[in-house]
């Protein structure tokens, strides 16, 4: 039994305090989280031993991390929506069959010989790195920027792998328990998956039910979603051991498929607590690693990396894209992208525990080879798959669409108009009255805070090359300019002043809103354009001549305009800003907002 002493809950306070450094770090430096909270967790644990979480936890470490895998599971299962999918061709089918059981095979293969994993550890080794998942693949996208297609294969394969992958795992699991038991496999495997299939479908129609029905206040839908997700993992695991892994993977893709169920509330649960108790997860997984272990394996441990990115991830693309149109170039750098992350570390964290108990000594080097592979394969990518893509000639052109802060009317109808001139705009907002009208107008949105950490795994930005904060949230303004400066850059970013910031200015206080540029003009604010539009105002567009140039085009509107961005003779777009003169020549086009 652990008491909270005081010094027990300074440690746990650390942690904490580390784990929300680290996703901070990951934030600024566009890196995998995972990679500082392994590095945080190396340093306290076994580097100088200053964090013991076997004494910690004692006999509640296995629980505790049994929760924090079941949340991320769930979660994983939720981004599974089958009607977002794009580009779901024979490739990626090739790559979740194909792909899978060579990579598999491969990988067990070299642990059994280099590692000197009996057979049962070397094939569930194996299957712990057929997971990539999308945590660790999305920052690379954002780097490396490659064209739709490869964006397209690399995300799908990683967020479907982390359900495959999981069920693969857990049943290789169920085989080697039972056959160390003596008990009937078959019977095993069907206990595990009908226990893991119905307590998957009742979690998420009891969810549902209540969600469809009103019967749960707002404030409470994260709070019990979190303990339905924990009440059916357990009870799961009490009926059949190791189902609630698959039940709540299972509740999750279930929910995210229910055309009238809206589970981006639920998703957003993971901002709070379950991110934090995720950082404190990692933090506590990697300070039990045994260093000297895996030193002590030395260069066979490096092999076997050298195995999982030379060899199997090559030679599963290569299989798997055999009869696809993708160009070569298209294939060698989806045979060099392939980074394990969250779930393969979490996972394998479990089972070892499961193992050890069991009697297998070698469970103990599992997690210290995962995380191997994890930091291995993260730094190397990292490094490489940017300069590569340019050698190969796979990355997409400079990206011309934007990231607009609000759904509110003035960003929905400007966002209209770059994407009648070719430019796409996707609109962002929390309020979901706002989303709605906008995906009625047929506008690609997100519905969500749009500087979360859900956000940033989830939300598609290929494509997307500059943000507009429009928001009448000043707050909100100010922190997405921040967030985003590093993806797009400062000229790239573009606020709209409101009243009140207006009021500030003229008081010589601090702007509020500062590593972006100001839209439109000094005396165009958020307040007076909804107000220009709630009276009639409509936005339109112009071509301009020599005769009819920007000064000429102004005073046929009586100077009752507002002009908002142009686009030059080679598509390229030009938003009207406080500190640079537009100067537009002859063939460009004009948008503003004309009122009366």
């Amino acid at each position: 039994m652990v008491y909270l002493t005081e010094n027990t809950l300074l440690t746990f306070a650390l942690v904490s305090f580390f784990g929300v450094v680290g996703q901070w770090l990951a934030w600024r430096i566009k890196l995998p989280s995972i990679i500082f909270l392994l590095f945080f967790g190396a340093i306290a644990g076994p580097i100088t031993g200053l964090l013991d979480p076997d004494a910690l936890l004692g006999d509640l470490l296995f629980p505790f991390v049994s929760m924090g895998v079941a949340i991320i599971l769930f979660e994983g299962g939720l981004t599974l929506r089958f009607h977002k999918i794009k580009g779901l061709s024979k490739t990626l089918y090739s790559l979740l069959t194909v792909g899978i059981l060579l990579t598999w095979g491969i990988v067990a293969v070299a642990t059994h010989l280099l590692i000197g994993f009996s057979w049962e550890l070397a094939i569930l080794f194996g299957a712990l790195m057929t997971i990539t998942g999308p945590t660790v693949i999305k920052p690379l996208l954002r780097t490396v920027r490659p064209n739709a297609d490869i964006a397209n294969i690399l995300h799908w394969e990683g967020v479907i792998l982390d359900v495959i992958g999981t069920i693969l795992i857990v049943l290789i699991f169920q085989f080697i328990v039972s056959e160390q038991a003596g008990e009937a496999i078959t019977l095993v495997f069907a206990s595990v998956i009908v226990t893991g299939l119905v307590g998957g479908v009742v979690g998420a129609y009891l969810l549902a039910f209540l969600l469809r029905r009103y019967l749960l206040p707002h404030y409470l839908h994260q709070v019990f979603s979190l303990t339905l997700v924990l009440v059916i993992f357990s009870l799961s695991n009490m009926i059949a051991h190791e189902s609630g892994l698959l039940a709540v993977v299972l509740m999750g893709m279930i929910l995210a498929n229910m055309q009238d169920v809206d589970t981006e509330e639920i998703l957003l649960f993971k901002e709070n607590l379950s991110l934090l108790f995720i950082s404190v997860l990692f933090i506590i997984l990697s300070a039990r690693l045994d260093l000297s272990a895996l030193f002590g394996m030395g260069w066979p441990a490096l092999m076997l990396l050298g195995v999982i990115i030379f060899i199997a991830r090559p030679i599963s693309v290569f299989f798997s894209t055999l009869f696809s149109p993708l160009s070569w170039n298209a294939r060698l750098l989806l045979s060099w992208i392939a980074p394990r992350g969250i779930i393969a570390a979490s996972v394998s964290a479990l089972f070892a525990m499961r193992l050890e108990s069991l009697g297998y000594a070698d469970a103990q080097l599992l997690v210290p080879l995962t995380f191997m592979v994890i930091i291995g394969t993260i730094l190397l990518y990292g490094a490489t798959a940017k300069p590569l893509a340019l050698w190969l000639n796979v990355r997409e052109p400079d990206p011309t669409g934007m990231l607009i802060v609000g759904a509110n009317p003035i960003s929905r109808e400007i966002a209209k108009s770059l994407n009648d001139q070719g430019f796409p705009a996707r609109v962002t907002d929390t309020n979901w009255k706002n989303i709605t009208k906008a995906r009625m107008e047929g506008l690609d949105t997100y519905y969500g805070n749009i500087i979360s950490d859900h956000a940033d795994h989830h939300m598609e930005l290929t494509g997307i090359g500059g943000l507009l904060a429009m928001s009448p949230d000043t707050t909100l303004n100010a922190l997405a300019c921040a967030h985003y400066k590093a993806d797009f850059g400062p000229k790239n970013i573009y606020y709209l002043l409101n009243s009140d910031e207006k009021e500030l200015e003229k008081n010589k206080t601090v702007h509020p809103v500062s590593g972006g540029r100001q839209l439109f003009s000094e005396k165009v604010t958020y307040t007076k354009l909804a107000s220009l539009l709630s009276n009639g105002a409509k936005i339109t567009t112009t071509n301009l001549s020599e005769k009819c140039d920007l000064s000429n085009y102004l005073k046929q509107k009586d100077n009752k305009v507002i002009p908002l961005f142009m686009v030059d003779t080679n598509e390229q777009l030009y938003f009207f800003t406080t500190d640079q003169e537009l100067t537009p020549k002859a063939d460009w086009k004009i948008t503003s907002l004309v009122y009366l």
